[in-house]
C-alpha cells in the first residue's frame, strides 16, 4: 500500500504591520497568488488531499485556504509552528489519510524534505525550500507510523514561480 505526502511551505507573508507576532503575520499579495497557483496545480495534477494538517500561524491558515481543495479533515496543531524534521516526523505518524497535506514552516520543513526522501529531485530551489514549494512525495507504506528517513519517492516538486509563467 502506498501514502502520499503533499509537503507545503507557506506563501509569502507580509512585513507590513511593525510589531506584529510572527504568528499572527497574513499572506501578501504575492503570496495570495501562489497558494491560489499552488492549488490549481495540485488539483489539474490529481494530488488531492484527503487529510490537511498545518500549523496554526496566520500564514498557513491563509495559504491552505486560498489553495481552494477540499477535504473533511483539517487540522491545525500547535506543534507544527517551526517544528524541527523530528516534530514534523512525529505530527505525520499520527496522520490517517492516504493523501496528507502537510503545511509548515522553514526551516524545519526543508531539512525535512531532504531527509525523507531517497533521492532529492534535480532542482535548484529544492534545498531552500522557498514559500510555497510544494513536493509530492510517495511512500511505501501501510500506515503513517512507520514513516522513516530516505524513504520517499519524489512525484513533483515545484514552486509557484515556475506556474506562474
Amino acid at each position: 500500500m502506498t501514502r502520499t505526502l503533499i509537503l507545503t511551505r507557506h506563501a509569502k507573508s507580509s512585513w507590513n504591520t511593525p510589531g506584529m507576532s510572527d504568528h499572527d503575520r497574513p499572506l501578501n499579495k504575492r503570496g495570495r497568488a501562489s497558494a491560489e497557483v499552488i492549488g490549481s496545480w495540485l488539483q489539474h495534477k490529481k494530488y488531492e488531499p484527503d487529510e490537511v494538517m498545518s500549523s496554526t500561524s496566520v500564514r498557513t491558515r491563509e495559504t491552505w485556504r486560498r489553495m481552494k481543495l477540499s477535504t473533511q479533515k483539517v487540522g491545525f496543531f500547535p506543534n507544527l509552528y517551526h517544528a524541527d524534521p523530528h516534530q514534523i516526523r512525529q505530527a505525520l505518524s499520527e496522520a490517517t489519510g492516504q493523501t496528507v497535506l502537510l503545511l509548515g514552516h522553514n526551516p524545519g520543513i526543508s531539512v525535512f524534505a531532504e531527509r525523507v526522501v531517497q533521492t532529492a529531485p534535480d532542482h535548484p530551489r529544492f534545498f531552500d525550500y522557498p514559500t510555497c514549494a510544494t513536493t509530492v512525495i510517495r511512500f511505501d507504506l501501510s500506515d503513517w507510523s512507520q514513516i522513516s528517513w530516505h524513504t520517499g519517492l519524489v512525484v513533483a516538486f515545484v514552486i509557484p514561480r515556475e506556474l506562474a509563467k
